[in-house]
């Protein structure tokens, strides 16, 4: 009888199979702070659909929910990261270093925003700048920093209607709050000359661009988009921020403002061409499919059309469905795993 050497790898891949039903018998994800929410979604529907236990989520971060998922193969590693930037080639060379030679990557659609206001009153035209100048705590004046004077959109920009400023935004614990404030408050904090001025005096990290104003003229919505659509019902001249999804199922009451020009819509998000979107990703790691009951079901239905497409539970929280879903519904369903990024 000969004598066969394994490599590290598959002598973790034989491990993990001897042990990890045994030693676990769930779904384990980390990673992003903005695909958290639409993970927990789906990981609470996959548990009262399925006959496996509901699939254990946590945050930390895009790149540490990487780094965790290339610890290693085995049962005490994570199965799924979720990313809202795509992995770098970085990470996939951790990753072969500790085992993980084949990953998955899979598009669950697009972190894509609308700034909406009631369907009677004036058409707008935004930029980042001016939604800056609108809502932070401090702004520009004369090369100086002071705190915002603007009361109307026309003292933020003599272009947009006399209107109060008044603004119903994500909240913090909001899946779409990141895309909002890297895309809306960092580049306008950046056009206006603030995150300059901050970083001169001694605001190196730009912390000061994220602070915003606490007079009424901003007010946070931790809820669905149903309560931000109440809230303008009862503010018809207030604007509010809508997932696409939410804006198109209600055209009757909502007309929509461009961005840079923009008109945001499934096209325009999907390509980048609106500026405020981005891609949202999880990773899988292939080694585990067939061992940890339950994950091949959880990323087959996290893609379906019922979860991911335009109808389903994650458009209703703001997630803009991926045109070519059936693409990747395809791969996840093949184990497709990918390629070296140089």
């Amino acid at each position: 009888m000969s004598l066969v050497k394994l490599t590290a790898s598959a002598l973790a891949i034989a491990a993990v199979s001897a042990t990890a039903a045994a030693a676990r018998d769930n779904v384990q994800v980390a990673g992003s702070s903005t695909v958290l929410p639409y993970a927990s979604i789906v990981a609470e529907a996959f548990g009262e659909n399925f006959d496996f236990p509901t699939p254990v989520v946590e945050g930390g971060g895009s790149g540490a929910g990487r780094k965790k998922l290339c610890e290693g193969v085995g049962e005490n590693t994570i199965d799924i990261a979720n990313s809202s930037s795509r992995i770098k080639q970085s990470d996939i060379d951790l990753c072969a270093q500790n085992g993980v030679t084949e990953i998955m990557e899979v598009r669950i659609g697009y972190d894509g925003i609308v700034f909406a206001s009631d369907i009677n009153g004036p058409d707008f035209a935004f930029t980042p700048a001016d939604w800056y100048n609108a809502i932070a705590e401090k702004i520009v004046v004369d090369g100086a920093l002071v705190a915002n004077p603007n009361m109307t959109w026309a003292d933020v920009n003599p272009e947009l209607p006399a209107q109060k400023i008044m603004a119903f935004i994500p909240g913090t614990k909001h899946g779409t709050r990141e895309v909002f404030d890297e895309k809306v408050l960092e580049a306008g904090c950046e056009a206006t000359g603030a995150a300059e001025a901050f970083a001169a005096a001694g605001d190196a990290d730009h912390k000061g661009c994220m602070a915003l104003r606490t007079d009424g003229a901003s007010v946070d919505i931790d809820g669905d988009y149903t309560e931000t659509l109440s809230r303008l019902a009862a503010n018809p001249e207030a604007i509010g921020v809508f997932g696409l999804s939410f804006y198109e199922a209600n055209t009757d009451k909502l007309i929509v403002a461009t961005m840079d020009g923009i008109v945001p819509s499934t096209e325009s998000i999907s390509t980048g061409e609106y500026p405020v979107s981005r891609p949202l990703y999880f990773y899988v790691k292939k080694a585990h499919l067939g061992v940890i009951p339950g994950l091949q079901e959880y990323i087959d239905f996290f893609v379906s059309d019922e979860i991911a497409g335009p109808d389903g539970p994650l458009a209703q929280y703001g997630l803009v469905s991926d045109p070519e879903l059936a693409a990747t519904q395809e791969a996840v369903a093949n184990g497709v795993v990918m390629a070296p990024l140089n």
